[in-house]
């Protein structure tokens, strides 16, 4: 089994603004992995967490990183209180933004041939691919979002590590 080490959730919203379809790989972007996300208008929360938790200009770095980037949509099925919640509680909050982060580029091609991958905060995703493609149990619904400094694919629940 390959694995590979986990980046910065941060990078995820910067990329967003240059999404493509799940499957097609998007021409690469001027702007980093945070500036894009922002810029794609449907990460407000996991920019916001990003703030918080002191993770941005990690994510501005010089990379590369390859973000799994919960949506707004993601942070909402969370249950009332989740997110003001960690939003106070920072060192909770890191564990769970770097848990969506691996160090380097990992584009879609790669990622199906994976079982795992180590994140930043050390614990490992479990990677499917039975049914499209799965990160422990959220769904990978756009893929190879490309910024200057990694990519970002857009999955559709907030990944929480054990």
């Amino acid at each position: 089994m390959k694995t590979f080490s986990l980046a910065l959730i941060l990078s995820v919203p910067a990329v967003l603004l240059h999404a493509s379809a799940p499957g097609e790989v998007a021409h690469r972007s001027k702007a980093d992995i945070v500036d894009t996300a922002v810029s794609a208008g449907s990460f407000k929360t996991l920019a916001a967490a990003l703030q918080a938790a002191g993770l941005v200009d990690t994510l501005k770095g010089a990379g590369p990183f390859t973000v799994f980037a919960p949506t707004d949509e993601a942070f909402a099925k969370l249950p009332a209180g989740t997110v003001e919640a960690l939003l106070k509680d920072i060192p909770k909050l890191k564990a769970i933004l770097t848990y969506h982060v691996v160090a380097g580029k990992v584009e879609a091609k790669d990622v199906v041939q994976l079982a795992k991958a180590a994140t930043i905060n050390g614990q490992d995703l479990v990677i499917g691919t039975s049914e499209g493609v799965t990160i422990n149990n959220a769904k990978v619904i756009k893929a190879d979002i490309q910024a200057k400094n990694g990519v970002i694919h857009v999955i559709d629940t907030v990944l929480l590590p054990m």
